[in-house]
Order: structure tokens, then sequence, then C-alpha cells
């Protein structure tokens, strides 16, 4: 069984309480035993929120950290991550061009920024589409990744990715050219080949090898809590459930549990993970 006093950590996962159950969603996940979370931003048309300058994304944010607020109030450590989802590119597209929408979601991930380096959150989120665009698309997103690596250089923070399954190795030159440590570059949704830091699904079937080969790892739920789609990704339970059924099963080690939810988040995002 679990150690008691033991952190378990949900790398990417969001509450929505005008969209989704809120708090009672955040409270399954305490009750399940989970500790600490990162509440990743959602994006901006999910929230009714429909952009035309950067500063249109303090909207998005402020109800970000007003969640965060509420949640801390159940006894659960929150690291807010804030940015901008790739997907939108094509959601602005709708009223203006690629370049334009492209020229706001840096403005939007400049706005992020502010809000790290004022200690209100601990990470940007930023990527590329993960499904099929046109050259020109994938080019403008990629200059849209690039400025949020250049951000996290700046604000010495992670950049958690959203993109195309797959390695995504050239996102480690293109860490690099921005001058960020690629050390701390997270995948969400990973799969195991990636050379990033991999946030898996908690309920992937990789973990317990990648633990054996002494990868770090983090572990999420990318849990939506929408009421339209209830339970995706996967819900706020599973990562304290998989972690603790990987142990019963003898498939992870108490060790494995500490690297994937205390000292790995502590180490890519600069944070403390305690109870």
């Amino acid at each position: 069984m679990m150690p008691e006093k033991t952190p378990l950590t949900d790398d990417h996962i969001h509450i929505d309480p005008v969209n989704g159950r809120g708090i009672e969603a955040a409270k399954d996940f305490m009750r399940a035993g989970g500790t600490h979370m990162f509440l990743v931003s959602k994006p901006s048309f999910s929230l009714g929120i429909f952009p035309r300058q950067g500063s249109d994304y303090c909207a998005v944010f402020d109800e970000t950290l007003r969640i965060a607020a509420k949640i801390r109030e159940t006894g659960i450590v929150v690291f807010p991550v804030l940015g901008v989802h790739p997907a939108e590119i094509t959601r602005l597209s709708e009223t203006m061009t690629y370049q334009e929408a492209s020229v706001l979601m840096k403005e939007g991930l400049d706005v992020a920024a502010r809000y790290v380096t004022e200690g209100m959150a601990v990470a940007l989120k930023s990527g590329r589409p993960h499904y099929e665009v046109t050259p020109e698309v994938l080019t403008l997103s990629n200059e849209v990744l690039s400025h949020a690596f250049s951000l996290g250089r700046d604000c010495r923070c992670a950049v958690q990715v959203h993109a195309e399954t797959g390695p995504c190795d050239d996102m480690i030159e293109m860490a690099r050219a921005a001058g960020m440590d690629p050390a701390r570059v997270v995948k969400h949704y990973a799969s195991p080949e990636t050379a990033l830091v991999p946030s898996m699904m908690a309920k992937h079937e990789a973990i317990p090898d990648l633990c054996g080969a002494g990868r770090r790892l983090t572990m999420e739920s990318d849990y939506m809590d929408e009421n339209s789609r209830p339970g995706a990704v996967i819900g706020p339970k599973s990562v304290p459930r998989f972690t603790n059924r990987l142990l019963v099963n003898g498939l992870i080690t108490s060790e494995d549990i500490h690297r994937i939810h205390t000292d790995t988040p502590e180490q890519v995002y600069g944070v403390e993970i305690v109870l």
C-alpha cells in the first residue's frame, strides 16, 4: 500500500467551476490521495473569451488563479501554469489572418510571463497543433513556441508543450536556440520516446518500463472538467489511483513514486513538493 504522507502530483489538470464539476472534482482528487496539482489554464474560447489583443488573456489567467485559490481552500497545493493553447491559432483565424493570430498568441504569452515573473504562476504553456495543418500554420506555430521558450529563458521557468504525438526531438534544439534549458521542457500527453521530460497519462502502460530504466517523468490526468465530456481525458482521481495500483501490483517502487511525484517536478518547475 501507499506509504503515509506521500505526495501525489498531477502534472496537468483543468478544474472548471463554470463548465464542469469544479471544486468537487478537485475534492475527488484529494479523496483519492492526491496532494499537489499543476492547474493549467484552459483555451480562451472554452471560457467564452475571444481575445483581440494580448491583454484580453488576463481574463483567462485571472480565472485560473481564482480557481486555484478556491482549490487551495481544500488543502490541495496548486501550481498554476498559464499560457496560450496552440489550437487557438485555428480558432483565432476565423476572425483574423494566421499571421495576426500568431502575433496575438505571442502577446498572450508575454502576459502569461508577467504572471510568472510576479510569482502568481510557476510555468508557461505553449506548443503547436496536434492535428494536421498547412505548412504556413506549422511555421507560425513553431515561431510562437520558440517565443515561449525565449520567455521561459527570461523567466527561468518551465514550459509545458502540447503538440503532436511522438518524440518532438526538434524542440530540444528550438529550446537551446532560444537560450532555454531543454531539461525544463515538459511534453504534455507524452509518449515514451520523447527526449523531453515526459508527462505521462496516469494509465499509460509504459510507466513501469520508464521507471525501470530510471527515466525522469511525471504523471497527469489531463482532466478537462467539462460536463459535455464527463471524465475526459481521464478522471481527477486517476493519478493517485493508478500510482497506487502500480505500487500494489509491484510494477513500480516507493522510490519510483518519490521520483515521479516529488523529485522530478521539483527539479523541472523549481517548486517545493512537501506535505
